[in-house]
């Protein structure tokens, strides 16, 4: 970088691998100096998690677009149901006219969410809902104003939608833009559609032929209705075990520089988002240094200077709202939470048969290589059969938790069972009392992926238990997560009060 416009003040430089925890299906725009970036949520409430930058590289909390979805039987983990890897997926997000725009698929309801709001950072956020599950969709605003919708797997379509984005324009463009052919792999999905210097750019992933690793296509046009031609435009995993880096949005700098922000599949700390340098020649993209991702990101600020605010941190629990780090499992029952004077306290509505059924079950991101999650535990309102603690949470989930039986409080090691039975099964336990300090440690460095769990014994750190294995499961389709939760086995009742949870991120 040269020139006065890149003086030494204003160069930011960073990890490429942007939040090092799981944002997966990112999709960026700029408005101004201002970058803004959604992520796929999942079943995960609140949804839709919207970042800011001034730089590309760091990010904090904007917030969410939306507290929960409608709520149904399996969005509530009610009568034995659950949405474990539904929810809303692959969010395209647009600034058109003054207006911010998002639109995803609701995987579970078979339908399309798109909101739009003046203000992207406070809302309100206005709903319409598009019939029909448009898979990945992209949204796109042509110079004429007219609107469209960019989906499909294996096969990509585009559609004009009518002024109110409420369905298909009648008689309006409807069409196949590209298919992928006979394939064992996966084929095209994760469309991103822009019109580039005066090129339409069709952005979609997939597998290699022969093999399973992610790359990025590109197929250009000069117009909607002409062929769209193009092939492989990035193909590379960064050095780090064949997990390719692709999916995702384009995004210029206000001085007409250009990125991609891909995600690249991490093992079990989930899709991380990845910053790469972008070119153009001949209306298609050339991608990264060479063709590869470099590790370390550079870019401009906007704001020399600027403190950002950690994605994830600790948290004394001592204001009446959660941070916007935290995300339910499924959507809550705010009726038995509270937080604030330094608790967060958790009732157990009903009896539960394991983990991945409660309710209420508070979660956050962990993030590589090495997280570490302590928290400390008052259980001495617990009811016989309740467990609180703290979890690491996938589909092969394990937890370290206070239990209240008969014989008095016993800290445990718990787990999913094998041969993919439902319940728990106790790995470990030791006699304990009604207040405990918990901690979670989270080795994914170089995919190791394990989690420890330890307790507090006369000042020194215990293990509890063996190591365990943890893993990005597709029947949860997110990144292990450390929870904080309290069900009970038998009946409702009993209190469970956290306080003093602490967050690091260490090396390995």
């Amino acid at each position: 970088m040269s020139g006065s416009s890149f003086s030494p003040s204003r160069v930011s430089k960073g990890s490429s691998l942007l939040t090092g925890s799981d944002f997966p299906d990112p999709d960026v725009i700029r408005v101004d100096d201002t970058y803004y970036l959604v992520s796929t949520t999942m079943h995960f409430s609140p949804g839709c998690a919207i970042l800011k930058s001034y730089d590309l590289i760091h990010w904090e909390w904007c917030g969410h677009l939306y507290d929960t979805l409608d709520e149904t039987d399996a969005r509530a983990l009610k009568n034995g149901r659950n949405c474990y890897g539904k929810g809303m997926w692959a969010p395209s997000l647009r600034w058109h006219d003054g207006t911010f725009y998002v639109c995803f698929a609701v995987v579970d309801k078979g339908v399309t969410h798109v909101y739009r709001t003046s203000d992207i950072e406070n809302g309100p956020w206005t709903l319409s809902v598009l019939p029909g599950l448009y898979h990945d969709p992209s949204l796109f605003f042509d110079d004429d104003g007219k609107a469209y919708i960019i989906y499909g797997n294996s096969t990509i379509r585009i559609t004009e939608l009518n002024e109110s984005l409420t369905g298909p324009q009648p008689g309006g463009l409807n069409r196949v833009l590209v298919k992928t052919g006979e394939t064992k792999q996966l084929g095209y999905e994760g469309s991103h559609f822009y019109k580039i210097n005066g090129t339409y750019c069709l952005f979609t992933i997939h597998s290699l032929p022969d093999r399973w690793r992610r790359v990025e296509s590109c197929f250009a046009s000069d117009s909607l209705t002409g062929e769209f031609t193009g092939g492989i435009v990035f193909n590379d995993d960064q050095g780090y075990h064949g997990q390719g880096v692709a999916q995702g949005g384009v995004v210029d700098t206000p001085d007409g520089r250009w990125y991609a922000v891909f995600f690249q599949d991490r093992g079990a700390v989930g899709r991380t988002p990845v910053l790469i340098p972008l070119a153009w020649e001949n209306g298609l993209p050339v991608i990264g240094n060479d063709g590869k991702a470099p590790l370390e990101a550079v870019n401009l600020t906007a704001r020399p200077g600027y403190a950002y605010a950690p994605l994830a941190e600790s948290d004394a629990f001592d204001a009446p709202v959660l941070k916007a780090m935290w995300e339910w499992n499924h959507v809550p029952d705010d009726t038995l939470w509270h937080v604030g004077g330094g608790f967060l306290s958790l009732t157990a509505g009903r009896a539960d048969r394991d983990l991945t059924q409660a309710r209420n079950t508070l979660t956050v991101r962990c993030t590589y290589p090495v997280t570490e999650a302590t928290v400390r535990l008052d259980g001495s309102k617990l009811a016989l059969g309740g467990r609180a603690g703290l979890c690491a949470l996938q589909y092969q989930w394990s937890a370290a938790a206070l239990r209240r039986t008969e014989a008095g409080f016993m800290l445990s090691l718990l787990k999913k069972p094998a041969n993919d039975q439902p319940g728990e099964i106790i790995a470990a336990e030791v006699p304990a009392s009604e207040t405990v300090t918990l901690k979670a440690v989270f080795d994914f460095a170089d995919m190791k992926d394990t989690v420890s769990f330890f307790y507090m014994e006369n000042g020194e750190w215990r293990p509890l238990g063996a190591l365990q294995k943890v893993s990005f499961d597709l029947r949860h389709f997110a990144g292990v997560r450390a929870g904080l939760f309290h069900y009970n086995v038998e009946a409702a009742g009993g209190e469970a009060l956290f306080s003093g949870f602490e967050y690091r991120i260490t090396a390995p």
